[in-house]
């Protein structure tokens, strides 16, 4: 496709999500061949300019395995013991792999907070962007072992994460690769007459499209590849839906060629914003109806009068949620600490340092601080 080669010729710094389906090849194993490709292409990318980033899945598919336990157990210790034995394992295949075409690689493991908290996101920023530098390629999980939450509950198999790094990392293209060829108009496991979608330039249309997992061991299905469309095109960048098994898949993506399905990207958001969206709500600041509309208006500000509730307990500079009749409808940085807002909910500008004693803005949340969900 000529057109997708031309809006793709900018391409600079490319991000590479590999499955837990792809690199056992539906297995339960590493599979070398695979690996050694996947080397092998990013070496062609670096050829060309590239700069290039991989996330990979596999280390609790690749655990389990080993330690001979369950494919899928449902207890979490057990996933965790397995992602400890399985990282390990997936790293020395990778740095063997890369080791063939003369390139190093480094292990990135991270959690939630790497985009939550401002200032680790930052430093990780730029020891990503120095390895860059020196030609080193990065490897990319999430921390199973050490995750406080339900594994898989917080990124998707991998998915949403890569399109997070993506973002954060102001990438120019995301490559999912999977067990299918792309988004299909309908299951192609079930319909004969199932036809790949070529280009989505509006996600929400095709939400309807999402399925399951098709993997034993993976856990991230189409639903969590379409919300990692979304993160992308909020972030202005593209995303490609291809298959594992297409022989030279990336370079041939990264390339333009009509294979899988693009995600057209929107218009990029700012950074400040992409982070608010993306960081852990500390707290959740209620508002009435009146307020919520305003706020949908945009480019606005939230009052105290509008507030109703406070839930939860937060810092001034804390990210939080602003909700009305039980939905996130914005997320923001207040000016005003929990207890101080709860104290000047309900109120008018101009009383705010009557009650506290002390006024830092006339507005709870800045406008500048404020992001519509």
């Amino acid at each position: 496709m000529s057109d997708r080669s031309s809006i793709l010729s900018h391409v600079d710094t490319v991000v590479v999500k590999v499955g837990t389906s792809s690199i056992t090849g539906g297995g339960n194993s590493v599979s070398e061949i695979f690996m050694d490709s996947v080397a092998k292409q990013v070496k062609e990318l670096r050829d060309m300019g590239k700069k290039v980033l991989i996330v990979s899945s596999g280390a609790i598919g690749v655990g389990l395995a080993a330690m001979n336990a369950k494919p899928k157990p449902k207890e979490i210790p057990i996933r965790q013991a397995a992602a400890s034995v399985g990282q390990g394992i997936l790293m020395q295949k990778w740095n063997e792999s890369f080791e063939k075409q003369g390139l190093l690689v480094s292990q990135i493991l991270l959690t939630y907070d790497f985009y939550s908290d401002r200032e680790k996101y930052l430093n990780l920023r730029n020891a990503i962007q120095t390895l860059l530098a020196y030609g080193v390629v990065p490897i990319i999980n999430e921390n199973d072992v050490i995750c406080v939450k339900e594994i898989d509950a917080m990124f998707g198999d991998n998915d949403t994460l890569s399109a997070y790094v993506c973002s954060k990392m102001d990438a120019d293209l995301l490559i999912i690769l999977s067990d299918v060829e792309g988004l299909f108009n309908k299951n192609p496991k079930i319909h004969a007459d199932a036809e790949i979608v070529p280009v989505v330039d509006d996600v929400s249309s095709v939400m309807a499209m999402a399925g399951d997992p098709t993997s034993r061991v993976g856990t991230g299905g189409m639903k969590t590849k379409l919300r990692a469309a979304e993160i992308c095109h909020e972030a202005g960048c593209y995303m490609i839906i291809a298959g594992c098994d297409i022989p030279d898949v990336i370079v041939r993506a990264v390339r333009g060629e009509g294979i899988g399905t693009i995600f057209l990207p929107g218009e990029k958001e700012r950074k400040k914003s992409r982070w608010i969206k993306a960081a852990y709500a500390k707290g959740s600041i209620i508002v009435d109806a009146g307020a919520a509309d305003k706020l949908r208006q945009g480019d606005v500000s939230l009052l105290a009068v509008g507030i109703r509730d406070v839930i939860g307990r937060f810092e001034r500079g804390d990210v939080v949620n602003v909700e009305c009749s039980g939905k996130v409808i914005a997320k923001g940085i207040p000016d005003y600490d929990s207890e101080d807002i709860f104290k000047i909910r309900g109120i008018r500008s101009d009383r705010i340092e009557a009650v506290l004693g002390h006024k830092s803005y006339d507005d709870v949340i800045r406008s500048e601080n404020l992001v519509l969900m």
